[in-house]
């Protein structure tokens, strides 16, 4: 029972995330105030799994939505939710199978530990009047899906298969973040910026010090807050 409802209360968040980005694209612009910037928030992000013996990053996009909130004097409050974002680690070595006991194949390839969360990040920020900021705080996530992914490619012929492994992973995620960036167009416009992120919870529910890391490129566009400065 408490599965199913785990299932169901999942499903709705997922539908909600989605909901909520097609409302970022079509009202954007009446979510934002003077105090609050509002927008899309996507980018690249580059993962790894701690604690484990590859040393293989692995790079997969993400997509969400963000609220940049002005706290007092130049100091702000940047949160949101990357609903499509994926941690996890690539190629993993002989010893790293055995452990995750996952099945093998007897053609060559390529296996890669892939995490699906949704993350919140809550930073603090300060901008400086050239338009650079930094920020640090805290970045919270649910997994809700994870799978060790085989693939090969032999004369042509290309295999992927899914081996999900979701119930030896735990569910919270949680860590710090630092990051920096630049806003263009004279402090109104597109947002351009990296975060670093280390995670403090175990990925794995029977290995101590398995946590994960990422390096996130970040690009943020604001909806509707160009349309204001030309109003005025």
């Amino acid at each position: 029972m408490k599965s199913f409802l785990l299932i169901i209360g999942l499903s709705i968040f997922s539908l909600t995330t989605q909901s909520q980005i097609l409302i970022t694209l079509l009202f954007g612009d009446k979510l934002n105030s003077d105090g609050v910037e509002f927008g899309l928030s996507g980018g690249y992000n580059i993962s790894n799994i701690n604690g484990l013996e590859t040393k293989n990053s692995l790079g997969t996009f993400n997509m969400g939505f963000y609220f940049d909130i002005r706290l007092k004097n130049q100091w702000y409050l940047y949160t949101g939710l990357l609903a499509k974002s994926k941690l996890g680690v690539d190629k993993l070595s002989t010893k790293d199978i055995e452990f995750l006991n996952t099945d093998t194949y007897p053609t060559n390839g390529n296996y890669s530990q892939e995490l699906n969360y949704f993350l919140v990040p809550i930073l603090g920020r300060y901008k400086f009047k050239n338009h650079i900021y930094l920020e640090g705080g805290t970045q919270v996530g649910l997994m809700y899906k994870s799978w060790i992914e085989y693939n090969s490619d032999i004369d042509g012929k290309k295999a992927i298969v899914k081996e999900y492994n979701t119930q030896k992973v735990n569910k919270i995620e949680a860590g710090l973040m630092l990051g920096l960036g630049y806003t263009l167009f004279k402090g109104t416009g597109w947002t351009i910026g990296a975060k670093y992120y280390y995670g403090l919870t175990n990925v794995y529910k029977d290995r101590e010090g398995t946590n994960n890391s990422s390096l996130f490129i970040v690009l943020n566009i604001p909806i509707g807050v160009g349309e204001k400065p030309k109003k005025k």
